[in-house]
């Protein structure tokens, strides 16, 4: 970015808020619910619903409240040089979402190990509770200073572990490890 040049980065709700600290005795919820939103003009599309692509937005949002939850923010990024990077992430857009709709978000930590987690977000109406998108999502942990993979570090692992202990009894959500491809009849012989 160049001297009096606007910043136009994209940037989520929760930018500059910081975290929560972490507190080892309080009830994890399960799934969790760390956001809402609702639907913005800049987010319809020439169908008159919300455009795919904010779909992500809202769920890359509900990523950093998580990230926020488990104590990662501006500081863990810029002053400890390490972040989480999506490598994969698998849409389902169940429902047309209008202008002005109220959205709710849950995410269920499925897995991790020492450098990854697997989320899966649902994305609800506020109002009536219907499915409305699922987001799952692959992230790694990384050293942003080499450029690659990195363990994820002991404070951060523990609250996830944690996390996902209170998440084991969840059901697996019946969208979680899909593949896309066509579905089709077996020819009749």
């Amino acid at each position: 970015m160049k001297p009096n040049e606007p910043d136009r980065r994209l940037r989520t709700p929760l930018e500059g808020s910081g975290h929560r600290p972490w507190d080892p005795a309080a009830v994890i919820d399960a799934p969790l619910q760390l956001h809402q939103a609702r639907v913005q003009p800049e987010w319809v599309d020439y169908n008159g619903h919300m455009s795919e692509s904010c779909y992500l937005l809202v769920f890359g949002d509900s990523s950093d409240a998580f990230f926020r939850f488990v104590g990662i923010d501006e500081t863990y990024r810029d002053v400890g040089g390490h972040s989480f990077y999506t490598v994969e992430t698998h849409l389902h857009n169940l429902r047309e979402v209008a202008l002005a709709a109220p959205l709710r978000l849950s995410l269920q930590l499925l897995d991790l190990d020492d450098k990854r987690v697997h989320l899966f977000h649902a994305m609800q109406h506020g109002d009536t509770g219907d499915l409305l998108a699922t987001a799952e999502q692959m992230l790694v942990h990384v050293d942003m200073q080499q450029g690659r993979a990195a363990p994820i570090l002991p404070p951060i692992h523990q609250h996830l572990q944690a996390i996902l202990q209170a998440h084991a009894a969840l059901p697996r959500p019946a969208q979680a490890g899909s593949s896309i491809g066509i579905r089709r009849k077996p020819a009749r012989t």
